[in-house]
């Protein structure tokens, strides 16, 4: 599946609801998402962790799709070439910066 499959799909499920919650009411369940995947790597299974990193990528998919991001673009045209700092595909930008 596709990072814009996997978008589709989420939107299929759940955008009617999504959209009437609203993109502040989303982002605290994406934040609640977060929470519970930081539980998970201090002291969860590996598929506890798996599962955690699930929900936080389709809770993410879901507030693109309620302000109309599509995610494989933007991950795209921001990635696609290499690390947006330096260019390169194995990023040599230094420690103290963002990338």
């Amino acid at each position: 599946m596709t990072l814009r499959e996997f978008q589709a799909l989420i939107r299929r499920m759940y955008h009617d609801k999504d959209a009437a919650r609203g993109v502040e009411g989303t982002f605290m369940w994406l934040s609640e998402e977060v929470g519970e995947l930081a539980g998970a790597l201090r002291g969860g299974t590996k598929e506890e962790v798996a599962l955690e990193f699930a929900d936080v990528l389709a809770w993410l998919a879901t507030i693109a799709n309620v302000v109309d991001v599509d995610l494989e673009a933007a991950v795209q045209r921001k990635y696609g070439g290499g690390c947006p700092g330096c260019g390169q595909v194995a990023c040599v930008c230094p420690d103290a910066e963002k990338p």
